[in-house]
């Protein structure tokens, strides 16, 4: 993209003369305030509207989301889904969207200060919520404006978040299992700290205590979130114990589609040896073989609901932080069954 420097060179101009001329003003003759401007147009030049924001005061028009993790997407469509969810709730209202990725190595939370700094977004959305997270205290602290996906764990703190109720779902999924005979359990997790992993796994905590049977038992497995042969691993290490859990609840859904993977591999048949269910509903979800029992949390709406949630931030600084708290619904495939006599 052409720069005020690239059409001052190619004009034998000065900088300041193009940029006074491309702003407007009258001191800059009319003949050559046309020169310039055809000749910015023909080169695609287009002005810098967060610098020029912020040397007239004004908002910059923009709401950023900071992308860092590794594996953020790539294995479903999951981001392209939350990214038009969080377009649609921001462009109703004229602010458009950016996305800043932050290569490996590079610190999330610099980059995040100088957004905030040289107020390049007006706002922040802000996802994968850690349970402990240096981000949510620095935006609350500098006074920005943001909207995380998840919270964390810490209750009381002046921020606005939308999260999915893991922990009814996870509880409803262990209801279901438990109802069809299950009594060895088995929950496939995470090491990462996310915040859903301790909500999801309270949940199946919760059910287990409330049913009080002395006959039920549960197997955490944890692995890393990405790495696919240590999730292999841990995966074969729960299906070949002895003895074998009937029931599995995973995570979210790649990590039930590993389980069905090295349930076949190992001849085991889904849902007659083991059940599985996941979380997220994912596209691959509904192809998978069998289909794969899962929780559906409305990614766009959760996403747009954000997007509008930023906005009123943006808007109306002073206001109420806001919190929404969406229950996932079961989508019912042919991943569980009644338990192996």
């Amino acid at each position: 993209m052409a720069t005020i420097k690239d059409i001052a060179r190619a004009l034998g101009l000065s900088a300041s003369t193009v940029s006074r001329a491309l702003a407007g003003h009258d001191r800059i003759p009319e003949a050559t305030r046309a020169r310039i401007q055809a000749l910015a147009q023909e080169m695609g030049y287009a002005p810098n509207r967060a610098a020029q924001n912020l040397v007239g005061g004004r908002n910059s028009g923009f709401a950023g989301l900071v992308l860092t993790d590794p594996g953020y997407g790539r294995e479903d469509s999951y981001l392209g889904e939350y990214i038009s969810g969080l377009g649609h709730g921001l462009a109703e209202t004229g602010i458009d969207l950016f996305l800043a990725a932050i290569p490996a190595g590079q610190s999330e939370l610099s980059v995040i200060r100088n957004i905030v700094t040289t107020r390049r977004a007006d706002g922040l959305i802000l996802g994968r919520t850690s349970e402990v997270d240096p981000r949510v205290d620095y935006l609350i602290s500098a006074g920005f404006p943001f909207v995380t996906h998840g919270r964390v764990l810490a209750d009381g703190l002046p921020y606005s978040w939308v999260d999915t109720d893991g922990t009814a779902a996870f509880a409803e999924a262990f209801d279901l299992l438990y109802a069809l005979g299950h009594r060895r359990f088995a929950l496939l997790t995470i090491e990462e700290p996310m915040t859903f992993r301790h909500h999801r796994t309270e949940g199946v905590l919760q059910a287990m205590e409330r049913r009080g049977d002395p006959e039920v038992s549960l197997t955490i497995a944890t692995t890393s979130r990405y790495d696919r042969a240590q999730r292999q691993e841990a995966v074969h290490r729960m299906l070949t114990a002895d003895p074998r859990p009937t029931a599995i609840l995973t995570l979210f859904d790649s990590l039930a589609m590993n389980v069905l993977q090295v349930a076949e591999s190992l001849s085991l048949s889904v849902p007659e040896d083991i059940s599985v269910i996941g979380y997220d509903n994912i596209t691959s979800a509904a192809m998978a073989r069998p289909g794969l029992t899962t929780f559906d949390s409305d990614t766009f709406s959760s996403a747009r609901e954000t997007g509008r949630m930023l906005v009123e931030r943006i808007q109306t600084p002073d206001a109420e932080q806001q919190s929404l708290l969406i229950r996932p619904k079961l989508v019912l495939r042919a991943s569980h069954g009644p338990a192996p006599s």
